[in-house]
């Protein structure tokens, strides 16, 4: 169905170093996403493996197997709901190289179709885990997604190289959760992620770890950079919301904004006038 309709179910709950317990949210959540009508469901970084350095100390002696046990379980569920999933976890390579930070695309089948891993990790997290390489695009109802992870956020050139892409909808997921309490992100990742979202004109789900302390909360954004529904700190829940690629919304670059990323940044021509070029007469 090409539609350019999507609904996205945005999840967040308390992510820690249990992945039974992990699995089992995840697992109510997609039952809670399928029932709102959802097409797809989107969770934390790291939602079901726990995070390296924070639920856990390292990977030494982490049980694998059950790790993909319960990832197995998960993958069955979203069959049986027929749902697409949007999983946080880690994925295993070979020793010595450290796993990566990953997102698994579940389609409603019941199957991986592809996997993105953290392109930018921050500097404790190289101690646990491999960046990724390649960006993961995909198209559900004839909207074009893509994938990315927290620290992602910082690197502007990323969405726009998605945007010349194509892609229309970012779903990105975060782990800043089980800190000291508030922190610098509380005023900067959510407001960083808005000017992503209205720059290139996508639409977002942003989803966090509700750990305590969580500097900020789930949220969905519209293109034009305004947040629709932000979930509650601290506590597990879902927001259920609709990509309509159709609609239209704020989008004063739209004009100039192919310009711009073809390096000419200004959005006129220029002129060959003397009070133009000498800065130093009035």
């Amino acid at each position: 169905m090409e539609s350019g309709i999507l609904k996205v179910a945005t999840c967040q709950f308390a992510v820690n170093g249990s992945v039974e317990h992990n699995s089992g949210k995840i697992q109510m959540l997609m039952r809670q996403a399928k029932d709102g009508g959802a097409d797809i469901v989107h969770f934390s970084e790291c939602a079901l493996s726990g995070y390296a350095g924070i639920d856990f100390e390292s990977f030494d002696g982490y049980d694998w197997d059950f790790l993909r046990a319960e990832t197995k379980k998960i993958v069955a569920l979203a069959a049986k709901l027929g749902i697409w999933v949007v999983l946080g976890s880690s994925h295993q390579l070979t020793e010595p190289n450290k796993p990566h930070n990953s997102l698994y695309l579940i389609n409603p089948d019941g199957e991986i179709v592809d996997r993105y891993d953290k392109r930018f990790c921050i500097s404790n997290e190289m101690q646990h885990y491999t960046p990724g390489s390649r960006f993961v695009n995909f198209t559900i109802n004839g909207v074009v997604c893509s994938l990315l992870i927290c620290f992602d956020l910082r690197f502007p050139e990323i969405y726009r190289e998605l945007k010349k892409q194509g892609v229309q909808c970012i779903f990105q997921s975060f782990y800043n959760a089980r800190q000291q309490g508030p922190s610098v992100h509380t005023h900067i990742m959510q407001q960083s992620m808005q000017c992503r979202a209205a720059t290139n004109y996508f639409w977002v789900s942003m989803t966090n770890s509700s750990g305590w302390f969580c500097p900020y909360a789930s949220c969905f954004i519209r293109p034009d950079g305004k947040i629709i529904v932000k979930l509650e700190d601290h506590k597990d829940g879902v927001t259920i919301n609709t990509v309509d690629t159709n609609e239209e919304h704020y989008d004063p670059s739209k004009d100039f904004r192919e310009m711009a990323m073809d390096g000419m940044l200004n959005n006129g021509a220029t002129v060959d006038d003397p009070k133009s070029s000498c800065i130093k007469e009035l």
